[in-house]
């Protein structure tokens, strides 16, 4: 080479060092080529390789100035071949300077007029195009975040560590790089990908697979999607179909909603799916014909993603001709059947194509047997089964929405009930499993689908189904409490019979008192709306003459509605919400005006029917209602319309007692109504004329003082008479004083009635021996004079009770030695003859009386303290021998009172009142369950001591309705109110329930000092009482969280195997036996299981949502996974010792639990059968033993299989023949039983394991610490002994 070269390379590489702003020329490039294909030519290409062109050259032929088509004739006319550019080009496209530039130039080079393509076209240079690409739109992009980065008002703040550490290193690359190519990268880049479309179809790329499929994923990455059109249009669009679709799949199914997404389905639409028409290639029609298919197998799980993976799905098939489009079908309905995740996107899928595949028409031709419509509904209801409850919930949802499409096609009733039904199960009895299912998304979601399908089905619901959603009201989430109220709403909407109408009233008004406000709210509106609006519309009703029937006259249902609404059960809950919607200014005085005319237009028709007045009554509930609405609009009351009521029910009250030409006057029912109408007078006494009310007040009095009345009466007149006077007294302490006047007054007749009935009765048991026996007529009278005075004195007593509590200030002195002769006559001890009434015992002679005796001393002492302190012994004294529930029942409310009163008084009886939770009498039960729950979320009552093991029992009551309570009790309140209550109590609990006074059970839980040890134990080996006490370890077991799972099996092998292993717990009791099978079965059962799924599980919903929902399944998948490692090592460390010592000790006593151990056994150890030599990896011989032992019970378990088959098959032979059958498709003789007898003989020889001292003991560490060999069996049980429970609930 000589010097002028040189001085030519040196200049070169001067110009390639020289500033961004050198232009170049045509002449410059020209020379600085020549001099590069000079040294390139002196110089072996094996041992050099080409220097990149310079900034001024690559800029000139980057540029749209450049005379690109004189540069090849110039090039052969300096006698430089074409082939010279590659090498310098492929090196600046490497080179990390300039790579854009040289891009650009590159393609014009290959876009020029007399370009040779097959010499200056390489893969390895535009391969290296492509990435320079890719680089330049990821540099840009690096920028474009930095920016945002740096510009405090675009971001939340600093981020990571993470991504700032990313941050740093896009800044120090983009720092790195000149800037000329940070300028010019942005500008030239839509530039090169310009060019890079117009070559696309021009370059030789069908010989070249790996630049076609780079190109292809190139363009894809930078929806360059010119680029993939010009694809589509060269020579080679079949061999890069695959590549394409390949490509742009991620894109298509990318979770987010981009520009590039909705591009990328419209170009898979419009360009790609077109090309598959009849006459194309094969390869291209198969290509497209499995678009769909592809897409589907790779779309992604999350919902969100998911969704809008199937929305680009329908794109793709909404393009296609019917023939593929029922081809894809046909795979959705195969992928319905196939694994879950293809499950769950077939059910989407089916929704968003069910459109496409009916018809427009409101016709059902596209349900006929064999349509594509019909094979998908039908799979879609299926699928409502499906054994994941994540399928079945999207099932349902779909399939809700699914009824709106073929409603808006025209869909006949008759054809969706038969299109809905899955072999004999229908839809209704479909949704009912469903409302019942144990995921709470496929009950929120079957509960949704019935509010939507009961408005297009347009028929009742089955009664099952009712249930099932009344039921669904108390569910323990908020949704689905919310989703129900909704669908029962909803039936009652479009069906308001008596038959929806009671489980509505049933379930909906309870909610009222729900923890949820949205829910009370909720609850409101609809009884506004679905009750008390329907009551309204007969506010305007106007009677006819030709009407008779009431029924007729009153819209439908209305005189049903309100004789629901005043059931017992109903009614406090009603009561609250009447309140409630009053304080809120909702209760119209239209209902008011109505429940009056619906009252008067009943009295009319009646009076029509010539029938007696003494024989009517108001619709049921109309009285009632009127009561509660009465307080929030008393100007919408007629006072007349009162005073004429009033003087008709009380004159027939007076009067009972005649006798009606046409029969008796209901009285109970007129009392009812009284009771009511007295109320309403109360509520608007403000509004009561001066002279009327005065005049009421004295009727009252009087009625009050004549002790004549029923019962329930007393409480309603004595209240009516305290408000009317308390209003229209001029001052507060002249009302009081009136009050206390009359109430002495009324107090002094009651007491003398009640001495004069102890006198005559007890006169009447000192009578003479010796009398002439009376005739039937003056017996009879007497008997009748004798009923009537106890009678005047069992109201006498009530009413001094009712007097106590309306003025406590009331002097009551003077009754207190009658009602305690009353109450003390039931004893057996002997009394002074010289008391009055001493010798009687009238709770045989007057039950009545000494029931309300009793009720009475009860209420004098809610107002009298050291009256209290006297006689709350004798309440519980009572409470705990008297054989009359119905005066249990009185004194559990009292005591129930007292403790709300005098807390410290009563507490120290709670072992003795906690014994009626186990009455002979239903009602007692159930009263005392639910006073003592108000107490115990009133903190009156502390869960502590025996109250929590003697509810147990409860979850397993004869009756249904306490079972109910005690689920909710259990499973709601508990859980949130003390959530370890259940992890701390639960090893006493099995002890208690098995009356078992061994080792780690107390006295006192156990009732052995109040002389009830068995009355809350569930004893027995039997079959019905075991399966009991499953119920209830499975019940307490449902409240644990995993970490106490976990605690809770160290804790069963530490306190009851270990102690049955050290004699602790005595194996050859009856009891002992009972608690190790307990601990045993629930050792194996799958309440106890831990895997790591289960704290995604347990939060199978979360009632919160947000943004934090993601992050906390992940924090939960992590924490079943910790669970689970740890439950692993506390199965090697603690269990495995315990178990093979217990049952060492078992074999030795022959002991019939043998095999419950090894069923326990087996099922702890079925999870880690692939991991089996881990476990015991430190000792290979107690391996081959537990293995042994394992697969021998197995065999036992298949061979007593097989010897019940055979015997089965003998039985139904004929008698004499040999019992051969034909089993499985094969001839099974007497040679099985003989198989099957040597099978149980060898298993039955019971070989024990050896003893534990012969063996050695996994050598495994210690949870404590250290390790060592040796058998450390001791140690290990009395560190599990060690084992501290976790904080007691008794604080909260």
């Amino acid at each position: 080479m000589d010097a002028a070269d040189e001085m030519d390379i040196d200049a070169a590489a001067d110009e390639a060092g020289s500033p961004p702003s050198a232009s170049g020329s045509l002449s410059t490039f020209l020379s600085e080529l020549a001099a590069l294909h000079r040294r390139s030519s002196g110089t072996s290409s094996s041992t050099s390789t080409s220097p990149p062109l310079s900034l001024a050259s690559l800029t000139f032929l980057s540029s749209a100035a450049s005379p690109s088509s004189s540069i090849f004739p110039r090039l052969a006319a300096a006698g430089l071949p074409a082939s010279s550019l590659s090498a310098p080009l492929a090196a600046s496209l490497s080179s990390a300077h300039h790579p854009l530039p040289a891009a650009v130039a590159y393609l014009r080079l290959l876009l020029a007029p007399a370009s040779p393509l097959l010499s200056l076209f390489s893969p390895l240079p535009f391969l290296s195009l492509l990435l320079a690409l890719r680089k330049s739109a990821s540099s840009s992009a690096a920028a474009h975040d930095g920016a945002a980065a740096a510009n405090p008002s675009s971001g939340s703040g600093s981020g990571s560590g993470k991504g700032n550490h990313r941050n740093r290193k896009r800044k120090s690359h983009q720092q790195r790089q000149s800037p000329a190519a940070q300028a010019a990268a942005p500008s030239l880049l839509p530039k090169a990908l310009a060019l890079l479309a117009d070559a696309a179809g021009r370059l030789p790329l069908g010989e070249h697979p790996d630049a076609r499929r780079s190109l292809v994923d190139t363009a894809a990455e930078l929806a360059a999607f010119d680029v993939l059109v010009a694809v589509l249009g060269s020579g080679y669009y079949a061999e890069a179909m695959p590549d394409l679709v390949r490509a742009l799949a991620p894109v298509a199914l990318s979770g987010s909603r981009s520009a590039a997404r909705a591009a990328a389905v419209e170009f898979l639409a419009r360009k790609v799916v077109p090309l598959g028409v009849e006459g194309g290639e094969d390869g291209v029609r198969k290509a497209v014909g499995y678009l769909p298919r592809y897409l589907a197998a790779k779309a992604p799980e999350k919902s969100e993603a998911r969704a809008m993976a199937v929305e680009a799905i329908v794109e793709v098939v909404r393009a296609m001709g019917q023939l593929e489009m029922e081809g894809f079908a046909g795979y959705v309905v195969a992928m319905a059947k196939g694994k879950a995740k293809g499950r769950l996107l077939a059910v989407d899928l089916i929704l968003a194509m069910l459109p496409l595949l009916l018809p427009s028409e409101g016709d059902d031709c596209g349900l006929q047997e064999g349509s594509w419509g019909l094979k998908f509904v039908r799979v879609l209801v299926e699928r409502c089964s499906d054994t994941v409850g994540g399928v079945r919930a999207r099932a349902l949802t779909n399939a809700a929405h699914a009824l709106d499409v073929l409603s808006e096609r025209g869909m006949e009733v008759d054809r969706l009930q038969e299109v809905m039904r899955i072999g004999n199960i229908g839809l209704g009895e479909l949704l009912r499993l469903r409302c019942a299912d144990d995921k709470a998304a496929v009950r929120k979601a079957a509960l949704v689908l019935i509010t939507k399908s009961i408005r297009l089905i347009g028929r009742p619901v089955d009664e099952s189904l009712l249930t099932a959603m009344g039921a669904a009201c108390s569910d323990p989430l908020v949704s689905i409490r919310k989703a129900a109220l909704a669908a029962i709403s909803e039936v009652l909407r479009n069906f308001p019979d008596e038959r929806v109408t009671k489980e509505w009233l049933q379930a909906v008004p309870p909610l009222v008192i729900d923890s949820e406000t949205s829910i009370q709210e909720e609850c409101e509106n609809l009884f506004l709306e679905l009750v008390l609006n329907r009551v309204c519309q007969a506010a305007n009703l106007n009677l006819n003459d030709e009407s008779n029937d009431m029924e007729e006259v009153f819209p439908k249902g209305t005189l049903h509605l309100l004789k629901s609404i005043c059931d017992g059960e109903v009614a406090p809950c009603i009561k609250k919400i009447c309140a409630s919607l009053g304080k809120k200014k909702k209760l119209k005085p239209l209902l008011a005006s109505s429940l009056q005319n619906i009252i008067t237009i009943s009295e009319s028709l009646w009076l029509r029917g010539c029938k007696p007045i003494e024989m009517w009554t108001a619709p049921a509930g109309a009285w009632w209602l009127l009561s509660e609405v009465s307080s929030f609009a008393p100007k919408s009351v007629n006072w007349k319309f009162l005073s004429h009521h009033w003087k008709l029910l009380d004159n027939v009250g007076q009067d009972k007692g005649k006798v009606c030409p046409k029969g008796e006057p209901n009285s109970a029912l007129w009392a009812v109504d009284r009771v009511s109408l007295l109320q309403t007078i109360s509520n608007v006494s403000m509004e009561l004329p001066v002279e009327p009310a005065a005049e009421l007040a004295h009727s009252l009095l009087t009625r009050i003082e004549n002790f004549d009345m029923n019962l329930s009466e007393v409480d309603a007149h004595v209240k009516s008479l305290k408000t009317l006077c308390k209003r229209k007294a001029k001052t507060a302490k002249e009302g009081e004083t009136l009050i206390l006047k009359w109430v002495q007054q009324l107090i002094c007749k009651a007491v003398n009635i009640l001495d004069e009935y102890i006198k005559e009765t007890s006169e009447a048991a000192k009578g003479p021996k010796f009398f002439t026996p009376l005739s039937g007529k003056l017996k009879g009278r007497k008997d009748a004079s004798a009923q009537k005075s106890m009678s005047r004195a069992v109201i006498a007593v009530f009413t001094i009770g009712s007097l106590i509590l309306a003025c406590p200030t009331a002097n009551v002195q003077g009754i207190i030695p009658s009602l305690h002769t009353i109450i003390t006559s039931g004893n057996s001890q002997p009394r002074p003859k010289n008391l009055a009434g001493g010798t009687v015992s009238f709770k045989e002679l007057a039950p009545s009386l000494y029931i309300q005796s009793w009720d009475t001393m009860a209420k004098i002492c809610l107002v009298d303290d050291k009256l209290a302190k006297r006689y709350i012994p004798l309440f519980v004294q009572e409470l705990e021998r008297s054989d009359l529930a119905t005066l249990r029942n009185n004194i559990m409310i009292a005591l129930a009172d007292f403790y709300v009163r005098y807390t410290a008084m009563v507490d120290c009886y709670m072992s003795k009142i906690t014994k009626s939770l186990r009455d002979p009498c239903e009602v007692v039960r159930r009263q005392t369950f639910i006073l003592l729950s108000k107490l115990l979320q009133r903190d009156y009552v502390k869960w502590r001591g025996v109250l929590f093991l003697r509810f147990l029992p409860s979850l397993v009551d004869e009756s249904e309705k306490i079972r109910h309570l005690a689920d909710f009790l259990f499973g709601n309140i508990l859980k949130a109110k003390a959530p370890l209550l259940a992890y701390n109590s639960f090893i006493e609990a099995i002890y208690v329930l098995n009356n078992c006074l061994g080792h780690g059970a107390q006295p006192e839980s156990q009732g052995r000092l109040d002389g009830g040890p068995t009355l809350f134990a569930i004893r027995g080996t039997d079959e019905r009482s075991r399966l009991k006490r499953m119920h209830i370890y499975v019940s307490l077991l449902k409240q644990m969280a995993p970490e106490h799972l976990l605690a809770t099996s160290a804790k069963l092998c530490a306190e009851i195997l270990a102690a049955a292993c050290d004699g602790l717990l005595n194996v050859d009791d009856a009891a002992g036996r009972a608690v190790l099978q307990d601990a045993l079965q629930i050792l194996a059962c799958k309440e106890m299981r831990i895997h790591p799924n289960i704290c995604t599980d347990n939060s199978e919903m979360d009632e919160e949502g947000g943004d934090g929902g993601s992050t906390n399944a992940a924090l939960q998948a992590a924490k079943g996974r910790a669970v689970t490692q740890v439950a692993k090592k506390n199965l090697i460390q603690i269990a495995i010792p315990i178990f093979i010592e217990l049952k060492r000790l078992l074999e030795s006593k022959n002991s019939p639990l043998t095999g419950c151990l090894m069923e326990c056994l087996r099922t702890l150890l079925k999870d880690y059968k692939n991991e089996f030599d881990e476990i015991l990896v430190a000792d290979k011989q107690l391996q081959k033993e537990l293995l042994y032992d394992m697969q021998k019970h197995d065999v036992a378990g298949k061979g007593k299989a097989k010897a019940a088959a055979a015997a089965a098959a003998a039985e139904a032979g004929p008698s004499g023949a040999s019992p051969a059958v034909n089993v499985g498709g094969k001839r099974v003789d007497g040679s099985a039983r003989a198989t099957a007898r040597s099978v149980l003989k060898e298993v039955n020889r019971n070989t024990p394991t050896p003893p534990l001292n012969s063996m050695s003991v996994p050598k495994v560490r210690s949870m404590l610490g250290g390790g060592g060999g040796g058998s450390r069996r001791p140690a290990v049980l009395e560190s599990v002994r060690r084992l501290e429970p976790f904080g007691s609930d008794d604080e909260n």
